[in-house]
């Protein structure tokens, strides 16, 4: 069902447009969580290794998917917040068809170029053959991984979030059932862990697609509805082209940071991998309620209610910290048991693997509060399309974390790289709450 949020109490709405979005990254991460877990407790610990070390690649692809989806969303709830729906539909068809079109280029690159990109991060040996496996089975899923977002990007816009999280929690749980039977019963290792994801992300992009364009029949329009507009391309590329670009440096500095990781052994990339899951899983979670308040903004910008979009910054701060406190006593007081989700810990040969795994959540969680702050504010400046200063306090992050590990690992080995991730947060949180105190925001979007 279509919401329209620029009506009702702004905590109100909020709170029942997160909750459902919190329950689908949830959901979204129990893929790569499945594929980890089942890789780690029924194949083996170099699997698990494998599964991860691809892992960091596929993140560019997904940065891209993540790009045109922010972009989607945000023009089309700032049309259906001004109540355009010609506009509306025109940006939904071109971004569809613009996302096909970066999607077969990257298909094409990441077939030529998938060896290059699994040496360039420093891969052991001994994993390599299972990496390159699983990346060139996710290369084939591409599709369903850019339209799925592209489609969810719409929801967010018209205010929907129950429908994707419908979807996301029938199709990874079942992407947990089919990863156990292909690896236990048909003995496919790690290839079954990848086939099992394209299988289930395939059907549930397709149920999304189909939901999108029922609905969409269903708003009404004046005249002739165009499929592909020049000047709606521009306005989605103005905020797609920073938005990939952030996400694709993000991915690109996290691959850095993981050849560092790999220059200490596979215990120690064992380690990371079963740590950076679960802190991947929880700032995913803090990022969608930024989405959530990226679609808000839009909505409430387009149709001109400036107070509302305060109103609405405030009640996320308070989702935020509680998300972030929450999270951060979770995984620090049960460190053991989420690292001991991917590795045995009855397994000698992983206590040191193990052991790192629970120092990465130890040193990392705690400054989830400062990466709340941080995305609050993103929301709001994504909302009102003020990119160039929402790319800023990204690349604050990135360059700090990325310089830092390599300095700090030199000193103090792994320990070091946990350490530089929250000094690079706060930096960013910083420049971040600057912005939107400066407020570029509540013009970026016109």
């Amino acid at each position: 069902m279509n919401k329209d949020l620029t009506t009702g109490k702004p905590e109100k709405v909020l709170w029942q447009f997160c909750l459902p979005l919190f329950g689908s990254i949830i959901f979204q991460q129990l893929y790569n969580i499945a594929d980890s877990f089942v890789a780690g407790k029924f194949i083996s610990d170099n699997a698990l290794a494998a599964v991860g070390n691809s892992y960091e690649i596929t993140l560019i692809f997904i940065a891209f998917a993540f790009g045109c989806n922010i972009a989607c969303s945000v023009l089309a709830a700032l049309f259906f917040g001004a109540k355009q729906y010609n506009d509306l539909k025109t940006t939904v068809y071109t971004a569809l068809i613009s996302s096909c079109v970066i999607c077969a280029a990257l298909m094409l690159v990441g077939t030529l170029c998938c060896d290059s990109l699994l040496r360039l991060i420093k891969t052991p040996e001994e994993v390599f053959a299972d990496s390159k496996l699983y990346l060139d089975i996710y290369i084939y899923g591409l599709p369903f991984v850019f339209l799925y977002n592209v489609a969810t990007g719409i929801f967010s816009a018209l205010g929907d979030s129950k429908t994707p999280f419908i979807f996301l929690a029938c199709s990874s749980t079942s992407n947990i059932a089919v990863d156990i039977l292909f690896v236990t019963a048909f003995n496919m290792g790690v290839a079954g862990v990848a086939w099992a994801t394209f299988l289930c992300q395939g059907i549930s992009c397709v149920l999304a697609l189909v939901v999108v364009f029922r609905r969409f029949a269903k708003i009404p329009t004046e005249g002739k509805v165009k499929i592909f507009s020049w000047n709606h391309f521009g306005r989605f590329a103005v905020i797609a082209i920073p938005s990939i670009l952030q996400q694709s440096f993000v991915s690109v500095g996290n691959l850095f940071i993981q050849s560092f990781v790999n220059g200490f052994g596979v215990n120690a990339l064992a380690g990371y991998q079963s740590a950076v899951k679960i802190n991947t899983f929880a700032v995913t979670v803090l990022v969608t309620m930024s989405n959530g308040v990226s679609s808000f903004t839009a909505q409430n910008l387009g149709a001109g209610k400036l107070d509302r979009v305060k109103k609405g910054f405030r009640s996320c701060l308070v989702i935020m910290g509680v998300s972030a406190v929450a999270m951060t006593l979770a995984f620090t007081i049960f460190a053991p048991w989420f690292t001991g989700l991917f590795l045995d810990a009855e397994n000698a040969e992983n206590t040191e693997a193990l052991k790192i795994g629970e120092q990465f959540l130890h040193i990392v969680s705690p400054a989830f509060i400062i990466v709340g702050i941080k995305l609050t504010c993103d929301g709001v400046l994504k909302g009102g399309g003020a990119m160039r200063e929402f790319m800023i306090d990204t690349f604050t992050d990135l360059l700090l974390r990325v310089g830092l590990s390599f300095v700090f690992a030199k000193f103090w080995r792994e320990t070091g790289i946990w350490l530089s991730w929250p000094v690079g947060w706060l930096a960013a949180a910083i420049v971040s709450v600057y912005f939107y105190l400066r407020g570029s925001w509540r013009t970026a979007s016109k």
